[in-house]
């Protein structure tokens, strides 16, 4: 393991945002997150000692998982988990009928987990949107058949999540983890943010939960061996960068008619920025995690390069010809030198933490100082990297998805 919201005047409440409205209701259990880590070296040993997780499916399809095969022991038996709330939360051993709720970037780090999306029952339309846009329904289509209605926003219809059946459900706050289980379902709390917003870390903590859940995996072993190293050779390579030549780097979260919104200090963004050791201009706002901002500030800030998340369909060509509202982008370096950058989108949106990180880290290094990684083909990772991991060859077409991802993979935000 390697390594907050309140923003005054610019500051938005997260409802306006669709990834901290996505763990709007896990806030509470920030506080309790703490306590769960205390906890985590017996969970996680018990995990390490398990043998590699079984990837048999649904057995009605694919036959009963033989007890040899399940990490766990016996497989009619259960096992307890501690979540990201602390609370201990008896789970089955074998799990074949998944459900993921609100927690929008977890459908796509459980699929990568499993190798498979086949035990996937129900997942969030604001997960589907990222999977039918990018690579996650290419390399694992299975994930396109899972159910969305049992859920809204963060509201978890338990009518319909009932029909669905799970063994389990992951990814809702604490007190939709309290009704579910009552209604006889084990349910399990996630947090995105209280390990400071740091993508390797919090990555690992999501990974940690799902050791103790499924027993272990190769690819998220690997994937967190391949940031580490990713993230250990960006910093020798940018290390030397003199404070006054750090690229100024504005992280657009969300624009559109309605708000501008920019990743500030508490925030993914600020991680990303630190990690190329380039400066995140909205880490000015002291406190601010997700700030509401106006075309003044940018004017202020005048950023040398601006990132695009997939949280929202803007590409930089709306900034390029001035086409969200009456904003004004001609006088803003990034846009007169055309240096205004949309984040891939993979396996999910890569602004989040998950296995597409080891390839973002060095699109993100390769875009805000193209010079000293000149040599870096981020197409070429790419395909080396999903062929490795995923043992998928992504075709030219998919690589397009990927870089050039489509406004369609913010719908529902």
């Amino acid at each position: 393991m390697k390594k907050k919201l309140l923003a005054g005047l610019l500051s938005v409440s997260i409802a306006l945002c669709a990834f901290a409205a996505c763990a709007k209701k896990n806030d509470e259990t920030d506080s309790a997150a703490t306590t769960a880590t205390q906890t985590e070296e017996t969970s996680s040993d018990a995990s390490e000692s398990a043998s590699e997780l079984s990837s048999e499916s649904d057995p009605e399809v694919k036959g009963e998982t033989k007890e040899s095969e399940n990490p766990f022991g016996d497989p009619n038996g259960t096992h307890t988990v501690v979540d990201h709330a602390g609370d201990s939360v008896e789970v089955p051993n074998t799990i074949n009928r998944i459900a993921v709720g609100s927690f929008y970037p977890l459908a796509s780090v459980i699929t990568e987990y499993l190798g498979s999306a086949e035990k996937i029952v129900g997942i969030h339309p604001v997960s589907m949107s990222a999977a039918e846009n990018g690579l996650l329904g290419q390399i694992y289509p299975e994930i396109l058949d899972a159910n969305t209605a049992f859920i809204s926003g963060d509201e978890v219809n338990l009518e319909e999540l009932l029909i669905l059946k799970p063994d389990i459900v992951i990814g809702v706050g604490q007190e939709q983890a309290k009704a579910i289980r009552e209604a006889g379902i084990p349910a399990v709390t996630t947090s995105a943010s209280a390990w400071g917003y740091d993508i390797i870390e919090t990555y690992e903590h999501w990974i940690d939960l799902l050791d103790q859940i499924f027993g272990g995996s190769e690819f998220a072993k690997k994937a967190m061996e391949k940031s580490d190293a990713v993230h250990a050779d960006i910093i020798e390579k940018t290390k030397d960068i003199p404070d006054d030549q750090k690229a100024r780097v504005l992280v657009l979260f969300k624009y559109t008619d309605a708000a501008m919104v920019a990743s500030g200090v508490n925030f993914f963004g600020q991680w990303w920025c630190e990690s190329v050791n380039a400066y995140n201009v909205a880490s000015e706002v002291p406190d601010g995690s997700i700030l509401k901002i106006s075309m003044e500030q940018v004017y202020e800030w005048n950023p040398d390069v601006i990132i695009i998340t997939n949280f929202c369909g803007t590409q930089p060509e709306d900034l390029y010809n001035n086409a969200i509202g009456t904003d004004d982008w001609s006088t803003i370096n990034a846009v007169k030198n055309q240096r205004v950058y949309k984040m891939p989108l993979g396996l999910y949106r890569s602004y989040t933490p998950g296995g597409d990180s080891p390839v973002t880290m060095q699109w993100m290094a390769s875009v805000i100082y193209p010079d000293l990684f000149k040599d870096t083909d981020i197409r070429q990772i790419a395909k080396e990297y999903y062929k490795e991991m995923c043992g998928y060859d992504l075709s030219d077409e998919q690589l397009d998805m990927m870089f050039i991802p489509s406004r369609d993979a913010a719908r529902g935000l």
